[in-house]
């Protein structure tokens, strides 16, 4: 076998380029012809005055056979050549298939029968010890992953948004990474090269995808990520028949170290790393309450935490009557009057720095970890919604959270009591303010806020 170097096509511009290829010379009906063993792509690192002794150690290997003097090759060449080995070694069929085992005097003996008409397989006694371990690749988790994209249809849905063989295999490579072994597309792609057994699943070799093309892959899924998300969501929905009436939402931000002048969304604001020297780009999810993703999106760098809410949840569609769950920095008091008036339920940590609890009136109930949280019925002073401190039973005083319940209301009438949550309707509501029992808290359609206890 040798490496031919073979002219292909041109570009616009009217250059040509060149590929790789690993061929051998057969005589087949009286003519020689030269047989493309393996297609070594557009940039073979090596020079071309170790191609002789490469393909001479690429043979040994196929052979299994110990080269008699050590090969005069580069360890970059050496290297290679182990891995043009394994790829032809990983494309040749198995031999046969009957199994053998052996007597005491070493003949072997035929355990199972080969099919009528065919030679029974020939099957060598080895010596363990002389095996050797050559590219070792991890296989489990790449082989989970790719079984959960098809039963979702991912990698159809991929095909269906007319990304190419390569961009789909780049896609599935990034995502399997951040699976396995999340890192930067960098640290990703030599993962996939010299670590993943995933090429052999797809059949792509990563050493040989141009790092860049992670780049583009992660370009891909942003361009179409409205519909992956919606698509996904409606499947998964489909799949394992989840209850959509609770709403996770939560926002972050990035940093970039350089200027950020080609992304109009890099601003400057409050970095929650400590990085308000950079520019950063906000980042939003909507997650429901098993934890799937519902939507994403990417808000300028100084966007107000406050003022996002709203559009996603439009653009969610969330149904009414759904729990909102948020953090302070959402949980603004227009928010908070808007999902009232919207008919959404939330659960969100309060802005308020009061809080109100005594611990002899105050009711235990077990959480479903086992844990007791003591709570406490109050009326908040500033938004006037009925309320609870739940106080959990270790006593420490960083987890203590206060618990504001029920909807928004415009008078001070609603009852308050130390054993019950209460349920109050706005003012336009005839119904009169219900005192519910705790133990029936889940059917009183409660919502509210948790925060941290001074």
């Amino acid at each position: 076998m040798f490496i031919r170097r073979t002219q292909v096509g041109s570009n616009a511009a009217g250059k040509y380029h060149y590929t790789y290829r690993l061929v051998r010379s057969e005589r087949i009906g009286g003519k020689v012809k030269q047989i493309t063993l393996l297609n070594l792509g557009r940039y073979f690192p090596i020079s071309s005055e170790f191609w002789p002794a490469l393909c001479d150690r690429v043979d040994d290997l196929l052979a299994g056979q110990a080269s008699l003097l050590e090969p005069s090759l580069p360890k970059a060449a050496a290297m290679e050549a182990e891995h043009i080995a394994a790829q032809l070694l990983s494309r040749q069929a198995p031999t046969g298939t009957a199994l053998t085992t052996t007597t005491a005097t070493g003949e072997p003996v035929s355990t199972t029968q080969p099919p009528q008409g065919e030679e029974p397989a020939d099957i060598q006694a080895i010596d363990v010890t002389s095996l050797e371990l050559v590219r070792p690749r991890s296989i489990a988790v790449e082989y989970v992953a790719l079984w959960a994209m098809q039963q979702v249809g991912f990698v159809d849905l991929l095909s269906q948004m007319g990304l190419t063989g390569p961009m789909r295999a780049a896609v599935l490579g990034s995502i399997v990474g951040r699976m396995a072994a999340p890192a930067s597309e960098a640290a990703t792609h030599r993962w996939l090269g010299k670590h993943s057994g995933l090429g052999e699943l797809l059949d792509v070799d990563f050493e040989y995808m141009p790092p860049i093309t992670l780049y583009r892959a992660s370009d891909a899924l942003m361009k179409h990520r409205d519909a992956i998300e919606r698509t996904l969501f409606n499947r998964l929905h489909e799949l394992l028949g989840f209850e959509t009436t609770v709403t996770l939402y939560d926002l972050t931000n990035t940093y970039f170290e350089g200027t950020a002048m080609a992304n109009p969304k890099a601003m400057r604001g409050r970095s929650k790393e400590k990085r308000s020297d950079c520019p950063l780009v906000t980042l939003g999810m909507v997650l429901d309450g098993s934890g799937f993703v519902r939507r994403s999106e990417t808000f300028e760098g100084n966007a107000a935490e406050g003022h996002t809410l709203e559009r996603m949840l439009e653009e969610l569609g969330a149904p009414q009557g759904a729990l909102v769950v948020m953090d302070a920095g959402i949980a603004t008091e227009a928010n908070l009057t808007w999902l009232g008036e919207k008919g959404y339920r939330y659960l969100a940590v309060s802005r308020e720095r009061a809080r109100q609890f005594e611990a002899e009136s105050a009711i235990g109930i077990e959480t479903a970890s086992g844990n007791t949280v003591h709570l406490h019925a109050s009326m908040t002073r500033r938004s006037r919604r009925c309320g609870c401190t739940a106080i959990p039973n270790n006593g420490n005083k960083k987890s203590r959270v206060s618990i504001n319940a029920c909807a928004k209301v415009s008078r001070p009438d609603c009852k308050k009591s130390p054993t019950a949550w209460t349920n109050c309707a706005p003012k336009n509501d005839s119904t009169n303010c219900n005192n519910a029992s705790a133990g029936s808290r889940k059917n009183t359609g409660v919502s509210g806020s948790i925060t941290p206890s001074n």
